[in-house]
């Protein structure tokens, strides 16, 4: 398709056709719209508990319905009774979704009935002025049927009765969607080769990076978030905890394409536990969103400084061999610490967090906007850096090297070499040393090596995994240590303190106190012929006769039996001279 020129187009096609039809649920608290926006959307996106009020953000997810998109919009509870102190700012958020739809799907509770909220609500409606369809959700309960028609003098047509929870009529209601949105811009499956003139270009090599802001309650997560979409996309307080759900929004950034999940703040599994459903959930995502995510960045409060539950969630963010960043958030009251305050707070950040000395570090205001620019560059390096790979041919000749001047330290085996090494995977890196032997590297030397790699070849912010694979025999058995080799074969006796004697020093003990009794002394194992001693044989001189002196009889001490020694006479007791005592007032 040929493009037009830009000075025929007209901003308000541009701005129109930049966009997929936006389609939003809207109804009082605890009426099920996170419930039937997880239905339609095919995820649990959104978190669903019988708590009124537990939806705060506005949380958007992309839908597909035949050859027809739309973005599906799920707000919080609008103009009913909500125990959650931040409901007017919900309310406001939930407004706002109401004055960008193209459609809107009015859910109500059918067990309920028609109630002072839902005609509220059925105003703001109508004063949005776009088409509406009214969705009566839980009508699988009996209770519901009477409820129901009592919802229909509201005038809202069409009307379906639905269960969001078992998925009752929800294709039909999707059905009444797609005819709703037909004639709007964007919501059919462009044609092959067709392009938007409209939209931001993206380089099509690139692929999609998912960013995972976390961190600990009341870091300024949500605020870094509104800053990068320079919007005010997340609810901001400063309460902890405002953040809920996991919302992913998409930023274009230099032909990139980043989505940005904003997640709820994680404390410790302690408190967790003891607060209540919402936030469990609210952890879990959190989780998840990491799993997910390609780069983590890792929000420090710069005013409190590095904690454990910060190396906690660090912690994970590494298992899960993800990039990670840190942005030590809310600098601008930092300033007046001195010049030397980044020095310092890197430093007691790198004691912290000894196990992130590859993740580079900065320092941003969320609210200032100082230094968040940067953080989109640092991402992007971090991402290609993960994506790099090391030729075999170079990374053999590296390894070598360096095992060569600094040989491979294990836990229980020696000589161990390194035969073959392959980069196997990517984001992480990923690199697997065929070695000699079975055995596992030293930590310390396992470090060695990562910093060698990461020197030599990058790997800006990401973490490096080294494994190791012993070789094995022509039948895929494992290769025999020298003690299996060799079972029958003692091993040596370590002599010490308090340790059982050997059997040759109890031979040796017996042999001497026979002769010292003057009876005949017993047998000696290396005596016998063909003993062992030392693992080889006893020297007899072969068929030589032993050496006895000539014609010489052997002195045998007289009537003593062969084999005893002459024994030695007891020394004499030396006299000891008593001395005289001395007198008194001799000298």
């Amino acid at each position: 398709m040929r493009r037009k020129p830009l000075g025929d187009c007209k901003i308000e096609e541009i701005v129109s056709q930049s966009r997929k039809p936006q389609v939003v649920l809207v109804g009082r608290p605890n009426v099920g719209k996170s419930t039937l926006f997880n239905r339609l959307s095919g995820a649990r996106h959104s978190i669903v508990t019988a708590i009124a009020g537990t939806t705060r953000d506005v949380i958007t997810h992309p839908v597909a319905w035949g050859r027809s998109h739309f973005d599906l919009t799920d707000t919080g509870g609008l103009f009913g009774h909500s125990e959650d102190p931040l409901h007017e700012l919900v309310v406001a958020r939930g407004h706002r979704a109401l004055k960008q739809a193209d459609l809107i799907v009015f859910v109500v509770d059918g067990r309920e009935g028609l109630i002072p909220g839902d005609q509220d609500i059925a105003e703001a409606v109508r004063s949005a002025g776009v088409p509406a369809i009214l969705a009566i959700n839980k009508t699988d309960d009996r209770r519901a049927r009477a409820g129901a028609l009592e919802l229909y003098r509201m005038g809202f047509d069409p009307v379906f009765e639905i269960s969001a929870e078992h998925g009752q009529n929800v294709g039909e209601l999707l059905d009444a969607i797609v005819e709703k949105i037909a004639g709007s811009p964007g919501s059919s499956e462009p044609e092959p080769g067709e392009t938007d003139e409209s939209e931001e270009p993206v380089d099509p090599g690139a692929k999609e990076v998912a960013i995972a802001i976390v961190g600990r309650p009341n870091a300024g997560k949500s605020s870094l978030v509104n800053r990068l979409l320079r919007e005010e996309r997340m609810i901001v307080s400063e309460v902890p905890g405002t953040t809920r759900d996991s919302v992913d929004s998409i930023l274009t950034w230099h032909r990139r394409q980043f989505r940005i999940v904003d997640t709820a703040g994680i404390r410790r599994p302690g408190r967790v536990s003891k607060s209540g459903q919402v936030e469990s959930v609210s952890v879990l995502l959190a989780k998840r969103a990491i799993e997910r995510a390609d780069v983590v960045v890792l929000v420090i409060d710069a005013t409190v400084g590095p904690t454990d539950q910060d190396g906690a969630i660090a912690g994970a963010a590494q298992e899960a061999g993800r990039g990670i960043i840190i942005a030590a958030n809310k600098w601008d009251l930092m300033k007046e610490q001195g010049q030397d305050a980044a020095k310092k707070f890197d430093e007691n950040l790198r004691y912290q967090l000894k196990f992130l000395d590859f993740a580079p570090i900065l320092h941003i205001s969320a609210v200032t906007g100082e230094r968040t620019p940067k953080l989109l560059e640092m991402v992007d390096k971090v991402s290609a850096a993960a994506r790099s790979r090391v030729g075999t041919g170079e990374l053999n000749r590296f390894i070598e090297k360096i095992t060569t001047s600094a040989p491979p330290v294990t836990a229980g085996h020696r000589n161990v070499r390194v035969m073959y090494a392959s980069q196997t995977s990517v984001a992480p890196p990923t690199f697997v040393l065929f070695t000699n032997t079975v055995a596992k590297l030293h930590f310390s030397y396992e470090r060695f090596l990562q910093n060698r790699l990461r020197e030599a070849y990058g790997f800006f912010g990401n973490p490096i995994r080294i494994q190791m694979r012993g070789r094995t025999d022509e039948r895929g058995e494992r290769r025999k240590t020298a003690s299996e080799r060799a079972p029958d074969r003692q091993a040596p006796v370590k002599k010490g303190p308090g340790s059982p004697p050997t059997r040759r020093a109890r031979e040796k003990a017996a042999y001497k106190a026979a002769r010292k009794a003057g009876l005949k002394p017993p047998a000696r194992s290396w005596d016998k012929p063909g003993a062992t001693r030392g693992g080889k044989p006893r020297e007899t001189g072969g068929d030589k006769p032993r050496e006895t002196g000539g014609d010489k009889p052997r002195e045998t001490g007289g009537d003593k039996p062969l084999g005893l020694s002459r024994t030695t006479p007891p020394k004499k007791a030396r006299k000891v001279e008593k001395r005289r005592p001395k007198r008194a007032g001799r000298r």
